[in-house]
């Protein structure tokens, strides 16, 4: 037999169908009850057998192997990682900003998802400062020793923050940015998933914040509305159930309350639709035209 008879005999080498029922078990999973051994007992029963659940839960997990859209070498960006103070204790950070800069620029926090200070997130802040903003990704895990390398972990310690102190770290964070010397003194956030929320909350608490964008995250109470002066920018996935149930009440309130926002509903796309590093939850298109969106936004507020 030929080489390429041998090779044309081969089976094909094919990726395992996954379901929508399979996306909200891992949502569950990772934001509900945390439980691993649940969620692929779970998985295998939706999947039929083990070893398809074993090939499909990397596909639902993100995956830090991922290549960076903007690589942590790329020479059009300054990067670095800092400390700064926060509320109680040192807060660690990852610091970027355009290797051509001129002039101060706009600043922007951007938040993690519920696992930290990832290769990802980082990832997002160099595409930030590429757009011409000085980016900060704080690590909130920093009062607990910061993010550590596996996800599960950093997962775990999430449910162990306490959320006063969450708050007061972005506050902390917020100071450090007013103060930045390539800054303009403007401030706005983005965050994502758990950051998403965690925006949310920094908008209600903070009235210097500029420009909140908040991905798929959780709202505030309705009665902390009235607290928020910075224009928000809300992006959420149609097929989020968890997350978009809360949608009708937060626009109630905001509009109650006067606060400039925008709220875009990306239809058919899941949690986390805006991470490249989840293959089976990331939608190109839908992330394409919410970075756009969110980027046009903060150039705007953060002038």
């Amino acid at each position: 037999m030929t080489k390429a008879a041998a090779e044309a005999t081969k089976p094909a080498i094919t990726t395992p169908a996954i379901s929508q029922a399979m996306i909200d078990a891992y949502d569950e999973y990772t934001h509900l009850t945390l439980d691993r051994r649940r969620f692929m007992e779970q998985l295998t029963r939706l999947a039929g057998s083990g070893a398809a659940a074993a090939a499909i839960a990397p596909l639902l997990a993100a995956n830090s192997a991922q290549a960076a859209i903007v690589a942590d070498n790329d020479p059009r960006v300054k990067a670095q990682d800092i400390t700064y103070p926060g509320s109680s204790g040192e807060m660690k950070g990852y610091l970027v900003k355009p290797a051509d800069q001129s002039g101060k620029l706009g600043t922007v926090i951007v938040v993690h998802e519920n696992r930290g200070l990832n290769p990802h997130i980082r990832d997002v802040a160099r595409r930030v400062a590429l757009e011409g903003f000085v980016a900060l990704a704080p690590d909130f895990l920093s009062p607990l020793g910061g993010t550590p390398t596996d996800e599960d972990k950093a997962r775990d310690m999430f449910t162990k923050l306490d959320a006063s102190q969450v708050t007061a770290d972005g506050l902390a964070t917020i100071a450090y940015l007013k103060a930045e010397k390539d800054g303009n003194g403007k401030v706005g956030a983005v965050g994502f998933c758990w950051g998403g929320g965690a925006v949310n909350d920094l908008a209600v608490n903070a009235p210097d914040l500029a420009a909140g964008v908040a991905y798929y995250g959780m709202q505030p109470k309705a009665e902390d509305a009235a607290k928020i002066k910075a224009a928000l920018l809300l992006h959420y996935a149609g097929l989020d159930e968890r997350i978009d149930a809360g949608i009708d009440a937060y626009k109630k309130a905001l509009d109650a309350a006067h606060v400039e926002y925008t709220v875009y509903v990306y239809d058919g796309v899941n949690h986390a639709f805006n991470n490249d590093t989840s293959a089976a939850r990331y939608d190109k298109k839908a992330a394409d035209l919410a970075w756009g969106r969110t980027i046009a936004f903060l150039k705007e507020k953060l002038a």
